[in-house]
């Protein structure tokens, strides 16, 4: 198979994301070349394809190969990719929903009683991230890469500007959101306000640059100082103390819980409020179309409504 796929690889003419091209690489590395790496294309058939395929039991990781394999093979089927004569006469890789890895994990939102439980039991300088996402639909890496300028208190606003990505090729890089939906406002909910402010005086690095949430060293927050570990009892040794994001959700009873379905319980409380799909595109920072984007605008105002319609169904009561 031709090494040069993956480092010539672009989507929509830009080159692929560094996360990105790691997990390629990793597939590449765990499932296809050891199977490809010394076969010649076209001697790449659609039985070897679905003998191979079936020797992956891993139904995720089945299918993200899957997909990476029939784009390499698709680039080499086509002629305006190779100089005007195809590498292969067709693309061995036809299995029907291969790759598809099933039915997606169905999220149950976190309840307020849980969320306050996991926010009273993070280390104080972690528990405005749990209250953000689960307000304001925040990811991890844009709450990582906050920085004091971001967040305007007086108008109750987060200007989301930047999101941190790790990956093993490039280390931790700070960057702009994928899409241009991804930079947006996002309002803080009035029950919460009083928190961010206090939280920014109390725990954020100093200066307008300063990180919200900056990490031990001074640097951005690593996942795991935020997700911690969960307490064990161990026979015939000293049990173990839990702490962070692992610890309070067991503490909640809701070790199926991640971070990011926090995301989803604000996207979805929004939706429940009376937010239209552009709405919760602007929200959460989502793009399917240039049309989506043109709202974002003209849904801030209601936007801000939301919020408040959020912070009001938790108790909040305007003064």
């Amino acid at each position: 198979m031709p090494p040069q796929w993956l480092g010539q690889r672009k989507v929509k003419g830009q080159p692929l994301a560094d996360r990105t091209r790691d997990h390629y690489q990793d597939l590449l590395d765990r499932f296809i070349l050891p199977r490809f790496a010394d076969v010649e294309l076209k001697h790449i058939s659609p039985e070897s394809v679905a003998q191979w395929y079936d020797s992956v039991d891993r139904p995720t990781y089945q299918a993200h190969a899957y997909s990476l394999l029939r784009a390499i093979m698709r680039t080499a089927a086509d002629p305006t990719k190779n100089n005007g004569s195809p590498l292969i006469p067709y693309n061995p890789c036809g299995i029907s929903g291969g790759g598809s890895s099933g039915g997606k994990r169905k999220i149950k939102p976190a309840t307020v009683e849980e969320i306050v439980t996991i926010v009273q039991n993070m280390p104080d300088k972690h528990r405005l991230m749990v209250i953000l996402a689960d307000s304001c639909a925040l990811r991890f890496g844009e709450l990582a890469e906050l920085r004091r300028m971001d967040v305007n208190t007086k108008n109750a606003v987060i200007h989301v500007r930047r999101s941190v990505v790790r990956s093993k090729s490039a280390g931790v890089v700070a960057k702009a959101p994928k899409s241009e939906a991804g930079i947006r406002d996002v309002p803080i909910p009035p029950d919460i306000l009083e928190a961010v402010v206090e939280h920014r005086r109390e725990h954020s690095a100093p200066g307008p640059q300063g990180l919200m949430f900056p990490g031990a060293g001074g640097g951005h927050l690593s996942p795991s100082a935020f997700y911690g570990k969960i307490s064990k009892t161990r026979r015939g040794k000293p049990d173990t103390t839990g702490w962070g994001w692992y610890e309070a959700r067991r503490l909640a009873g809701r070790e199926d819980l991640r971070f990011h379905d926090l995301r989803h319980g604000a996207l979805t409380e929004a939706a429940r409020h009376g937010a239209t799909l552009a709405e919760l595109m602007a929200l959460g920072g989502h793009s399917t179309s240039q049309a989506a984007m043109r709202y974002q605008q003209a849904a801030s105002g209601r936007l801000a409504e939301l919020a408040q319609k959020r912070a009001e169904a938790r108790g909040w009561k305007a003064p």
